[in-house]
């Protein structure tokens, strides 16, 4: 059951990420202060959350157990940083991916905040030592990287400067657990963090196996879509290895040179230009053509079938809860 919760979360930046970040939060029984710049934009983003919300509470796949007219009156929009940030007890930084911004952002928000609220970072590629590193508050500082889109994708990557207070880490880890979010902890940051560097290890094998021509583009997403991403979706590699011998040793001993040899043969490290670039676009954009419309209809695609496979996660772990 969900019930209202003490505290005020901010959400800095009203962009995709944050309106998701400001609905996760407001499904968790949180009060949300979604701040931005300029008026209109903040006017948009509530607009657009609220269309989003009803939609769908229509289809039966809002989140938490606040209706979609309690959930929408936890949410508020503001242009004073000062006054958004007043009583709050966490703030979700969301703006653009800019160095410069970000540090300017978290310099603003250093002279405000008081001694016990979380300043985290959306992130997806800077290293907290880059954005945090000289600012007074910088105990209380993390990375906390969503998956786009975050109501859809509950994965966060919590990445620690080396100076994070561990009891913000551990706030942090249980706050997202509070909100219905899967959090993973980072011991030290580290480039890429986990979630891209696996996926650019991917991306760099794909592009170099279509750029050689040993498969097409769209039968390369297929190998993914169709075959390792089937179980992906509900177990890790590890885990995968795991099962697919009798236990992890066995596994190692059957396939480890294979493996090797194998790892060996890859290419060198793709600069994802030129003849392949052109080659994958045409590629994706015969399936997809490359203007706004028919992205946004397979984004909306994508997102209806992400929903879709969180409400089937969601009855397995509960059907297993019930097993045990």
């Amino acid at each position: 059951m969900t019930t209202l919760q003490e505290g005020r979360v901010v959400i800095i930046g009203s962009g995709l990420i944050g309106c998701s970040w400001a609905m996760v939060f407001a499904s968790g029984g949180y009060q949300v202060k979604l701040y931005d710049i300029v008026q209109e934009q903040v006017t948009k983003a509530l607009e657009k959350i609220s269309k989003q919300m009803k939609e769908l509470e229509k289809i039966g796949m809002l989140k938490g157990t606040l209706n979609a007219k309690q959930q929408l009156s936890l949410i508020s929009g503001c242009t004073d940083l000062k006054a958004a940030v007043e009583g709050a007890i966490y703030i979700q930084e969301c703006t653009p991916e800019n160095l410069e911004l970000k540090k300017k952002i978290f310099g603003q928000l250093d002279l405000l905040v008081s001694n016990n609220v979380i300043l985290a970072s959306s992130t997806s590629c800077l290293l907290p030592t880059k954005l945090f590193t000289g600012l007074k508050h910088v105990k209380q500082c993390i990375v906390a990287h969503p998956v786009n889109p975050p109501y859809y994708v509950p994965l966060v990557e919590l990445v620690p400067h080396p100076e994070t207070d561990p009891c913000t880490l551990e706030k942090t880890y249980v706050l997202m657990k509070k909100i219905g979010q899967s959090p993973v902890r980072l011991t030290k940051e580290i480039d890429g963090f986990v979630l891209n560097r696996l996926q650019y290890a991917i991306i760099s094998e794909a592009w170099r196996l279509a750029g050689d021509g040993i498969i097409s583009p769209v039968d390369l997403d297929l190998v993914m879509s169709d075959g390792l991403g089937m179980r992906y979706a509900f177990m890790g590699p590890l885990e995968t290895m795991h099962l697919n011998a009798e236990g992890l040793h066995n596994y190692c001993e059957r396939y480890r040179e294979g493996i090797v040899r194998v790892l060996k043969s890859f290419g060198p490290v793709p600069d994802f230009a030129g003849a392949t670039e052109d080659k994958i676009y045409a590629a994706m954009s015969k399936e997809t053509p490359a203007d706004a419309e028919h992205l946004n209809a397979r984004r909306h695609w994508r997102d209806n079938c992400l929903v879709r496979l969180a409400k089937l996660k969601r009855e397995i772990k509960s059907e297993d809860l019930h097993k045990h």
